[in-house]
Parts: structure tokens; C-alpha cells; sequence
């Protein structure tokens, strides 16, 4: 199976005034194409930048990441984008759909970046398959918060992602809305094959993935794999 990410001695710094914020220090770990993972820990220990990073969202104070055969570290803001629309799908907690936009319209978006033909048929099929093809026509503000997790992942896929990125995806939503969102997500993302990274503070959520990576004060502390996973289980602590 062929590797579809790498992160290879990461770390990230902040400047403030005179002082330095470490918010990841020398993170490690490869991930195989159509694998399913999640990175979890408390908040603040820097999950979701560590995520942003891997998604090329931002770059890295040192070290390397490697998507799909695409090294960000010596790529510029609009070359990252570049990777980003070709290999990279999205999906945020606050579902971040466009206000001016129809479910549609948001929908086709990512394919018309590329420059797909036959864009409102594809996006119409894929707002059928999250069961939503008759609110097409309503806005985000017309729709329930679960309705507009389940558009964004539509989005989501639309591109037809490598590897899908999702922050706290069920964070906004009720319990019971939460588990139609997680079912869906991870039939739509098994159905493509596609590569699921997740980051979460629900240790339920992420024992639904295949490993678990634990993040704590920037650092990687545990690597563990779930009884999700095709072979036997096994937990590595890099402590």
C-alpha cells in the first residue's frame, strides 16, 4: 500500500514579543493510503495545528510533510493550495459553508476550482447520497447544524480527495446528530477509499478510526493502533 502521508521530525514555533511558544516539538509518523487515523489530547496540545500542517494549511518552523508525494516544505502559500485542491478534502467543526451560496452551490465549488464538466450533476448525486437533494436549493442559514455538517461533507468529497481531513467534525452537533454524521462519514469515506485523518477530543469517535495518535503538551506521547485495524493490535508509546 502506498504511503500517502509522512511528517518527519515536526515542529512548530510561535513567536510573542520576546518570548517563543513551542507548539509542536519533533513529531513523527507515516501514514498508508486508505488508512483511517485520529489525533486526539487535551485542548491546547496542538492537534489541530498539527493538522493544519499535515493539510498544508500552514508551514512548519522545521522538519518535513510529505502529501501524496508533494513535500510542503519548500512550497509557497499558493503552491500548498495547489496540493490542496488536487489531493485534499475538508471538514470543520463550525462546517464553514459559504452564506451567499445554496447547498449546491457550495457543493460544486471545490469542482469547479478544477474545472470540472458536468459539476450540478455530480453535486446533485453526491447531496442524494448524504440525503439532502431537497434542501439543494436552501442556504446554510436555512439548514439544521446537522444538515450543514452533512453538505460540507458532500463538499468534502466532491474533489474526489486522496486524504480527507476532518477538525472536529461532530463538535457542534447533538449527540444523536453526531452518530448519523459519524456513519456517514465513514460510509462515504470507505466507499472511496479515501485516506481519513480526525481530529477529535471524543475517544469513542477516534476508536472508530484504525489508530490513534495522542498528542499531549506538542508531543506525540502514544501510537496505537485500534481493534479497527486489519492486523493485530498493537500499541507503541514514543514517550
Amino acid at each position: 500500500m502506498a504511503q500517502i502521508l509522512e511528517v518527519k521530525d515536526l515542529t512548530k514555533t510561535y513567536k510573542s514579543g520576546s518570548k517563543e511558544l513551542t507548539v509542536l516539538s519533533n513529531i513523527s509518523f507515516e501514514i498508508q493510503s486508505g488508512d483511517t487515523f485520529s489525533i486526539v489530547g487535551p485542548s491546547g496540545s496542538g492537534k489541530t495545528t498539527l493538522l493544519g500542517l499535515c493539510a498544508g494549511l500552514d508551514h512548519a518552523s522545521s522538519g518535513l510533510v510529505t502529501l501524496n508525494g508533494n513535500s510542503f516544505s519548500q512550497m509557497n502559500e499558493d503552491q500548498r493550495a495547489a496540493v490542496r485542491n488536487k489531493y485534499v478534502g475538508f471538514v470543520f467543526q463550525n462546517f464553514q459553508l459559504l452564506p451567499t451560496l445554496t447547498a449546491l452551490e457550495n457543493v460544486m465549488v471545490p469542482m469547479e476550482l478544477r474545472g470540472e464538466k458536468n459539476i450540478k450533476k455530480s453535486a446533485m448525486e453526491l447531496l442524494g447520497r448524504v440525503g439532502l437533494i431537497d434542501r439543494h436549493d436552501h442556504y446554510p442559514t436555512q439548514l439544521s447544524g446537522g444538515e450543514q455538517q452533512r453538505i460540507s461533507i458532500a463538499r468534502a468529497f466532491s474533489n474526489k480527495p486522496k486524504i480527507l481531513f476532518a477538525d472536529e467534525p461532530t463538535g457542534n452537533l447533538d449527540e444523536e446528530t453526531s452518530l448519523k454524521v459519524e456513519e456517514l462519514l465513514f460510509d462515504l469515506n470507505k466507499e472511496a477509499g479515501t485516506t481519513l485523518a480526525l481530529v477529535t477530543h471524543d475517544l469513542e469517535l477516534a476508536g472508530k478510526t484504525e489508530r490513534i495518535i495522542r498528542i499531549k503538551g506538542g508531543q506525540a506521547v502514544s501510537d496505537t493502533k485500534t481493534q479497527n485495524t486489519a492486523v493485530n493490535e498493537n500499541t507503541t508509546s514514543v514517550e
